[in-house]
């Protein structure tokens, strides 16, 4: 096994990284920007280098200073987490190029999976069905532009082809406003990704957003560890996710996963992974794949009993999987509540000093994150500042643990969205189960007309 791996990221995984390497008894070098010098993670990491300023263009964007910290502490490995570099195939490959091992896929299979349109054109060959939608990129031809949007039939959607998180998107109604929204969508891309290609796909009315997360090794074993139901959303940002989905039955969700794993072993990729996709109406659409952990990923380590980040760290060693779809056993039901620094209705971001800061606890409560009381919340990256995850027998026990964590937990000093997470407990449509992308946004704006 690796004796020393570097973490290149920050906040909360930072400290899930090293924590599974020091169950694993792997040294763990963190990075770090001047912002973070206080952070948890630095303190306990084996070592850690400061590699910039607090912007992370500065910092955690920068390739050439994270290589270099790994060369000085004699790393043999980097872990990208997710967010900033951890879907950069330029730097998967100068990682490897540089005698380290990347913890994750190859630059091909990112590059590959990172752009929307080869993305798709992999999964229709590989048997997984997506969303109508054109066949690759949009022409320039104003006249095929207006026939691929009647065939594909209105409401579309146009998406840009390098783009993520959100960004790069534009629903279109009718064929009057649809050169309007290709232009913009075109023009932000290309300013946003770098990359000004977009296509378009039908627009669904009332889907559910639903994932499915696999591990693949280098021997061309791979599994599906189930899903998870992430349509609690606010422009497109997650907000709370559950394991597994409710209402989708366990044959629907094997007949996907195993065509997952399938497209996976076809296209040589490994490493952890998910599958994203619309559910509508009992189908379900590929939208994009996540060449790396999520956010959300404890709610299926929590179902499952298997550390995906361990996982991860042995495939990328050489390792095979030690276990078989068979042997997957996923018991019970688990939510995370993202916490985030910021007002929970307003939205706007709240950094600066935490007070006084004191997690929840109890049977089937876990808590990830790399806060204190006294820390200071930096300005400069995102707002999450940890997430609370409740396991339970049972879909209502998680909740209630929720509800029960959400009323311990106490965060003086500034702002958090834990007020949201204690409404939505509590919300007859949350509780019922399979509410759609679209439900959240809807009950914001009906609680501000309200006012």
């Amino acid at each position: 096994m690796f004796k020393k791996i570097l973490i290149a990221n920050r906040g909360e995984i930072a400290l899930r990284v090293l924590r599974a390497c020091r169950e694993m008894d792997i040294k763990t070098v963190v990075v770090y920007s001047e912002a973070d010098r206080e952070a948890k993670y630095v303190k306990l990491a084996d070592e850690a280098v400061c590699i910039g300023p607090a912007a992370s263009a500065g910092s955690y964007l920068k390739m050439a200073s994270i290589i270099s910290a790994a060369e000085v502490t004699d790393s043999q490995a980097i872990h990208p987490g997710y967010g900033f570099l951890s879907e950069n195939a330029d730097f998967s490959e100068r990682v490897e190029q540089s005698g380290f091992v990347f913890i994750g896929p190859t630059s091909d299979s990112i590059r590959l999976m990172g752009d929307k349109v080869s993305a798709k054109q992999a999964m229709i060959k590989a048997g997984v069905p997506c969303v109508p939608g054109s066949d690759g990129a949009l022409p320039d031809d104003p006249k095929e532009i207006v026939k691929i949007a009647k065939k594909v039939g209105y409401p579309v959607i146009i998406k840009a082809s390098g783009g993520g998180g959100g960004r790069g998107m534009r629903v279109v109604h009718t064929e009057a406003t649809l050169l309007n929204a290709v232009s913009m969508t075109k023009e932000e891309a290309g300013r946003a990704f770098g990359n000004p290609e977009v296509y378009m796909e039908k627009f669904l009315e009332n889907p559910r957003h639903i994932e499915i997360q696999i591990l693949c090794d280098k021997f061309g074993n791979s599994v599906y560890l189930g899903e998870r139901d992430c349509s609690m959303q606010r422009r497109h940002q997650k907000i709370l996710e559950e394991a597994p989905a409710t209402g989708i039955s366990r044959k629907l969700i094997d007949k996907i996963g195993s065509r997952c794993a399938d497209a996976c072993r076809k296209i040589g990729y490994h490493g952890a992974g998910t599958f994203e996709f619309l559910y509508e109406e009992g189908e379900f659409y590929f939208i994009e794949m996540n060449t790396r952990v999520q956010v959300e990923h404890p709610v299926t380590e929590m179902i499952s009993g298997i550390d995906i980040i361990q996982e991860q760290i042995k495939i990328a060693y050489g390792q095979k999987l030690s276990f078989k779809q068979k042997e997957v056993e996923l018991i019970g039901h688990s939510i995370e509540c993202r916490i985030n620094a910021e007002d929970p209705y307003k939205f706007t971001p709240s950094p600066g000093k935490i007070i006084n800061w004191h997690v929840a606890g109890g049977p089937g409560v876990r808590i990830d994150s790399h806060v204190y009381s006294g820390y200071t919340v930096p300005p400069y990256y995102d707002s999450m500042i940890g997430k609370l995850i409740t396991y339970g027998k049972t879909r209502e026990q998680a909740i209630a643990r929720m509800r029960v964590a959400l009323s311990e937990m106490i965060v003086e000093g500034i702002l958090t969205n834990i007020p949201l997470h204690k409404d939505l407990m509590l919300d007859p449509n949350f509780i019922a189960g399979g509410t759609s992308i679209h439900y959240l946004e809807k009950r914001l704006q009906a609680l501000k007309d309200a006012k």
